[in-house]
């Protein structure tokens, strides 16, 4: 009977092997915060109709990826032209919602049209999850839709909107405040939203007197052992996540910036938007370590709003015109750049060797993460996408302008 029983055993075994690697997805970026999935057996092919688990038609559009805690997905969506801000609560199983909660705004809040309000993504610890609903203020819920904590942040004004989405680590919630005239990276107690620290950050506009006034940082901090990295216009800057002193800090990027930092291998890298400068800097070091830790600088570089992945010494970035990059870490050198198809917002995620993205027009690419090009599958749901896909629990989560689709194996 035992000889029996183990190969039986060790067939369950590998059989779902992959299921013990599953992970949550709790942030826009997932768990490292740097768009990189521990999940490697995941669906290469789909569609619309092919390895489908479910799909929930959504009320309008939206930019804002969604987020994954075990069997639990969280989504934010605007409705009535920004009048009330909704999180949704949507089982991962089923794709039916569990709950909804809604906070109203009733005052003037600029966006555009490419950028419908609640942009931000939620992010959650398991216990909480936090919403960033601009101007309507900053919400904390539990895993069942009861409301925690609420913080007004004050008005979010800028001609293009806001996006920033707030982050978890430790004992405390961070958020990007801005962009606009008033910018603020500011640190709150997760468990009870009470203010920790705040630091403003001079040189927000609205872009008013024309365009080469237009400045400001949609860009989401990354968490770094005990540090922030934020991207603003100018400079790359390090703060001490305890405190909010600054640490150090690279020059060099443009008056806009859209992507967020990524840090692997000992390097940070920061790339602006509006066809900006990127740059990469060692780590560590104290003050201005412009001259003394910067390895190169782009002065021009393809419009870039999603944001990259570092894997084995490359950055794999897709840019705005829809051309997938490929980029050396420690010289700035391009490898090699692709068209995939059209426009694109969508940031990349990086599962093995694999990476996943999607474009505007609604097709999903799975490409080799490798110096040498090559496009492994491209997969048709035919709706406008401009959010990130999200892994959890071998399933693709793919937010379109119509539907919240779960792709995954049968």
């Amino acid at each position: 009977m035992t000889r029996t029983l183990l190969p039986a055993a060790l067939a369950c075994l590998l059989a779902y092997g992959p299921l013990i690697l599953a992970d949550n997805w709790p942030a826009w970026r997932g768990p490292t915060g740097q768009g990189i999935c521990k999940e490697t057996d995941l669906p290469l092919s789909w569609s619309a109709a092919e390895n489908v688990r479910w799909k929930l038609p959504l009320p309008g559009p939206g930019n804002s990826t969604p987020i994954v805690w075990e069997d639990k997905v969280f989504l934010t969506q605007a409705t009535e032209g920004g009048g009330k801000r909704w999180t949704w609560c949507i089982d991962g199983k089923t794709g039916k919602v569990a709950w909804k909660k809604m906070v109203p705004y009733i005052g003037s809040e600029p966006t555009h049209a490419t950028n419908p309000f609640c942009s931000a993504s939620p992010v959650t610890d398991g216990e909480r999850v936090i919403v960033s609903h601009g101007s309507a203020g900053l919400v904390c819920y539990d895993l069942a839709g009861k409301e925690l904590w609420r913080r007004d942040l004050g008005e979010f004004r800028h001609i293009w909107g806001n996006a920033n989405t707030p982050v978890i680590s430790g004992g405390s919630c961070y958020i990007n405040c801005g962009p606009g005239i008033r910018t603020q990276l500011l640190c709150l107690d997760k468990k009870t939203g009470e203010e920790t620290w705040k630091i403003p950050i001079p040189g927000g506009h609205e872009g008013l007197g024309g365009r080469e006034n237009w400045t400001g940082s949609w860009s989401t901090p990354l968490v770094l052992e005990n540090k922030l990295l934020v991207s603003y216009p100018g400079r790359l800057i390090a703060f001490e996540a305890g405190s909010g002193k600054e640490l150090w800090s690279c020059s060099g990027l443009g008056k806009l910036v859209y992507t967020s930092p990524l840090a692997r291998e000992g390097v940070a890298v920061s790339m602006s938007g509006f066809m900006g400068p990127p740059l990469a800097v060692r780590l560590g070091g104290k003050g201005e370590v412009t001259e003394s830790r910067r390895l190169w600088r782009q002065e021009r570089a393809q419009q870039r709003i999603g944001s990259g992945v570092i894997h084995e010494g490359h950055i794999y970035i897709l840019n705005d015109p829809g051309v997938l990059e490929c980029i050396r870490l420690k010289t700035g050198a391009s490898v090699w750049k692709n068209r995939l198809a059209g426009k694109s917002w969508s940031s990349v995620v990086l599962s093995g060797d694999r990476l996943y993205t999607a474009d505007d027009g609604g097709s999903c690419f799975v490409v080799k993460a490798s110096p040498s090009f090559k496009i492994l599958a491209r997969n048709e749901l035919g709706e406008r996408i401009r959010a990130s896909i999200a892994i959890s629990n071998g399933g693709l989560f793919i937010r379109s302008y119509k539907h919240l689709w779960c792709i995954s194996k049968p």
